[in-house]
């Protein structure tokens, strides 16, 4: 992906242009003892790693390999202590076969989720980054277990995981790291043919758009400013002109729209808003669907007036609270690639900061959204859903029979489901459906919640329709119940807080979150 941020600002940082990562796959049947190259890797669960009364592999892969290296794989693994938990590795050098390395990489009981797969990937980059490998085959030890289209699943989410295991922002460093070397990756044992083939150029498209993702998100809010991120959309639109288009509304048109929601969060700041509208439409055919994506796009959180104060407040991370914008423009992008026919898709972000000024918004005003209703504003931290209301009202007058809006909401969804698993709030069953769907086969976990409506007494103002927040208790309900409000009730509606998973402390990066489960959503909808 060749995409860099358009320009620096305050404190005169430009990040770097680096050239993506190019690795090719190939599927492939080939003996595993035969091949040739720099690691091979055995993806094991534990019932693969039992053992003869001789202290010999079962399993008939590990075995035809410990057998051609003499017992030595078999003696290496227990000295290792390698029993294919999850998370266990180890990497051997040993002679005898066409590979310079053996690897084996834990699965756990047993594997056969997107998410098991897409983890044997991020092992496999972790282990050829190790080595400074090129070359790398990667092999289940049991594989016969899984139907063919179990198989393109897997054999497609060990690409994605090898791909975005290897990636590593380096923009923003003085001094670049060591690049990794990987160039191919071989996946034996999963099938062959064009049906594979077209899988695995798949997951080069989502893994390519997830990076886009992670980059913009990792972006500092001194350069991923609001019109920054309007120019990056555009440039999205301008690399898939074919099939996508870009309106970007500055002020006066967003005052023409009456978004006085969305104008309001963005008073106070010196950086302009850009409400941003990416359209997709399939080529050579009409489309008998219409969808939209909705991400909060707030390139910096300060909390207005009701300013993030106090340990655990994380003002310092709040360039991710444009998340879900990097969710939604990263599936614009991997959808422009990948070009599904029979359906339209509206990507839109109301683009702008939460900042304090003498021109900001206060706590206690009451400001009109473009349906019309009004909000008292009881707390300016709770500013996303206030963006969100313009931009789902926006979304529904494209006519869509379907929209999903994708968010860094609450920190109540992070208490309710912790950093890892997004929070899904819908009325409609069949949406709910679709969308779990489709997070099972991108191995992004999503987890469907309540949607209350007799919590919605805590939302009534005395003096306007409604607040905008309705307190602690039941914060992320009561966060969805707002922009329920907003959305045309002909159109079916799902809210998703991704607050937890669209940040690793773990790896002190962006994830990417919501891209690879919306574009597996649009495709589902692709006829």
């Amino acid at each position: 992906m060749a995409h860099s941020i358009a320009r620096a600002t305050l404190g005169l940082t430009k990040p770097a242009q680096i050239d993506p990562l190019k690795i090719s796959f190939a599927a492939k049947e080939v003996d595993v003892v035969e091949w040739k190259g720099d690691i091979l890797a055995v993806g094991v669960t534990e019932k693969d790693m039992g053992k003869d009364d001789n202290s010999k592999f079962q399993n008939s892969i590990l075995k035809k390999l410990d057998a051609q290296l003499g017992g030595l794989l078999s003696e290496a693994s227990s000295e290792e202590d390698f029993t294919g938990k999850p998370g266990q590795s180890t990497v051997i050098r040993l002679p005898g076969i066409g590979s310079k390395r053996v690897g084996l990489i834990g699965l756990g009981q047993s594997a056969s989720r997107a998410g098991d797969f897409r983890s044997l990937g991020e092992s496999v980059a972790a282990a050829a980054k190790a080595a400074q490998a090129s070359n790398v085959a990667v092999v289940l030890a049991s594989s016969d277990g899984l139907s063919d289209e179990s198989k393109l699943t897997a054999a497609s989410a060990v690409a994605s995981g090898t791909v975005l295991g290897t990636f590593e922002d380096n923009r923003y460093r003085s001094e670049s790291k060591k690049p990794v070397s990987l160039k191919s990756v071989d996946i034996i044992g999963l099938g062959t043919g064009p049906e594979l083939e077209k899988k695995l150029k798949y997951a080069e498209h989502v893994s390519s758009a997830v990076i886009f993702g992670r980059e913009l998100v990792n972006s500092p809010a001194n350069v991923l400013t609001p019109a920054v991120l309007a120019e990056e959309a555009s440039k999205v639109a301008s690399m898939y002109s074919d099939v996508l288009s870009a309106t970007i509304l500055d002020i006066e048109k967003c005052k023409e729209l009456k978004m006085g929601s969305y104008l309001g969060v963005a008073a106070a700041s010196a950086n302009l808003p850009h409400f941003i509208h990416l359209c997709y439409k399939p080529p050579g055919g009409s489309a008998k669907i219409k969808l939209a994506l909705v991400g909060k796009g707030l390139t910096f959180d300060s909390g207005g007036y009701n300013i993030k104060t106090g340990p655990g407040c994380l003002i310092e991370n709040m360039k991710y609270d444009m998340g879900g914008a990097a969710a939604v423009l990263g599936a614009a992008k991997a959808i422009g690639q990948i070009k599904p026919p029979g359906v339209e898709v509206h990507f839109i972000v109301a683009a702008c900061e939460n900042m304090i000024s003498g021109t900001g918004m206060r706590p206690g005003d009451i400001i009109t959204a473009a349906n019309g209703k009004t909000i008292e504003v009881n707390n300016t931290d709770a500013e996303g859903r206030l963006t969100l209301a313009d931009a789902l009202i926006y979304a529904c007058n494209q006519g869509v029979d379907k929209v999903i809006d994708l968010a860094t909401l609450t920190g109540a969804c992070v208490v309710a489901l912790g950093p890892s698993v997004a929070g899904a709030f819908t009325p409609s069953d069949d949406l709910a459906n679709e969308v779990m769907a489709a997070s099972q086969v991108s191995g992004e976990k999503i987890w469907r919640m309540p949607l209350e409506e007799s919590y919605w007494e805590m939302m009534k103002s005395g003096v306007a329709d409604m607040v905008n927040t309705g307190g602690r208790q039941g914060g992320a309900i009561t966060a969805a119940l707002f922009l329920k409000q907003y959305v045309d009730e002909k159109v079916q509606w799902m809210h998703i807080d991704i607050a937890g998973p669209v940040w690793s402390e773990k790896m002190r990066s962006a994830t990417g979150f919501g891209i690879s489960t919306m574009v597996e959503w649009v495709l589902k909808n692709s006829c």
